[in-house]
């Protein structure tokens, strides 16, 4: 029904003084403050145009000279569709632990850091399902006996296998990429032998913020934590001695439990110190941890922070990606040869993808991309080529600013 009185005479309007919720009366929080709007006249667009072409044409080509002095080595090693690969392919054979040897040629001086990438291709990590697929309490150290619903809900399928609870549960923590890479050979531009490292591949922010072992794991320091054993024959192994964990019982109380005995059949050697550890994790019966689902990548001591598992976890945007596995410190010149065995246990038959190890040096830009110095180019020249046409046209039919004459009026 149409209204027979004006809003304004209406009583259900309050009055200016009776509304509190109304905004003061202020230029701030009305919006009229003065404000400066630039007039982009053809002068000023001009002068803009060829200053950034004459500022993004140089730094493209230097771009593009920092990207060509990045020296970079490539071999593929398994493909789904390449035959001429099997001598490393492990076809459908999930953990097959084949070993084969890649020689690398370096074709230029190589400064160091030298990096060391492993590169997957057609492999959509940005799946929304696969992202999602996590549960970040439970990465820093929660156990799997808290997860709520939704957590659970989240790490679906892969929560648990039958009655055993995965810790890390989801599809991008049990899809972890497990090749494992050895430097067999190789010597710096010095002659010295070469050296792998794989610590300090992982953001620290990701280290420190996001991964941690379960609440109530705990490592203790055998009583002789050498790991050098007196074979029968007199030789002398690596292994640490399987009695460090028997009849045992916890002497610290680092997660607020005593009287534990320790849950492990035998030590672990903790990759920093080479020394022998005994360890503690919970509800070991009824969950299984990452150590015990990738045995030969990950220590039991470093469970959820072992390094080449956190690059894992960030998540590549585009379906083809490289991920560090670890460096050289060391020049090597031009002409040497270096070797790395590896030892295939990742399937790509399964996605129709590839596996290739990178070899590269880097600049301030990152790694080798001559795309971005061509683009900075590209840009450049279309802004000078713009402004050449626009001071042309400025020149030979200009048109006064706000000239009411160009105005036409629609007429009734």
């Amino acid at each position: 029904m149409p209204a027979t009185k004006k809003d304004d005479d209406d009583e259900t309007v309050l009055s200016l003084s009776e509304q509190t919720n109304r905004p003061a009366d202020v230029a701030l929080n009305q919006q009229r403050i003065a404000a400066w709007h630039p007039i982009l006249d053809p002068v000023w667009v001009i002068i803009a145009l060829f200053y950034l072409g004459v500022i993004m044409v140089p730094v493209g080509f230097k771009m593009q000279d920092l990207s060509n002095g990045v020296v970079e080595l490539r071999k593929t090693y398994d493909s789904f569709d390449d035959p001429n690969l099997r001598e490393c392919g492990i076809n459908t054979t999930y953990n097959a632990r084949r070993k084969c040897s890649l020689e690398f040629i370096a074709t230029q001086y190589m400064e160091p850091p030298i990096l060391v990438h492993y590169e997957l291709t057609n492999f959509h990590q940005n799946h929304r399902d696969y992202y999602q697929s996590r549960d970040a309490y439970q990465l820093y150290g929660r156990s799997s006996l808290q997860q709520t619903s939704l957590e659970a809900s989240l790490c679906d399928p892969l929560n648990k296998l039958g009655n055993v609870w995965l810790n890390p549960c989801g599809l991008i923590a049990n899809t972890f990429f497990n090749d494992i890479f050895t430097l067999e050979s190789g010597q710096d531009a010095e002659g010295n032998t070469l050296n792998l490292i794989e610590k300090g591949v992982a953001w620290a922010s990701d280290i420190e913020f996001k991964f941690k072992q379960p609440d109530g794991f705990a490592m203790e320091a055998c009583e002789n934590p050498t790991p050098n054993n007196i074979n029968a024959d007199g030789t002398t192994s690596t292994s640490c001695d399987p009695d460090c964990c028997l009849a045992q019982t916890r002497t610290d109380d680092t997660a607020g439990l005593t009287n534990q005995s320790w849950s492990c059949s035998e030590p672990a050697v903790h990759p920093d110190d080479g020394k022998c550890y005994r360890y503690h994790y919970p509800d070991e019966e009824i969950t299984q941890y990452l150590y015990e689902t990738y045995p030969d990548v990950v220590n039991p001591l470093e469970g959820v922070t072992n390094e080449h598992f956190i690059v894992w976890m960030r998540i590549a945007t585009l379906p083809t990606f490289r991920k560090l596995y670890g460096y050289f410190n060391e020049p090597i010149a031009k002409g040497s040869r270096f070797t790395i065995q590896v030892e295939a246990n990742y399937v790509v038959e399964s996605f129709k993808g590839s596996k290739s190890i990178i070899i590269s040096t880097n600049n301030i830009f990152g790694g080798q991309n001559p795309v971005l110095g061509r683009t900075f180019i590209v840009v450049g020249f279309i802004c000078i080529v713009s402004g050449l046409f626009f001071t042309m046209k400025h020149w030979l039919r200009p048109r006064k600013l706000a000239d009411t004459r160009y105005l036409h009026f629609k007429e009734d």
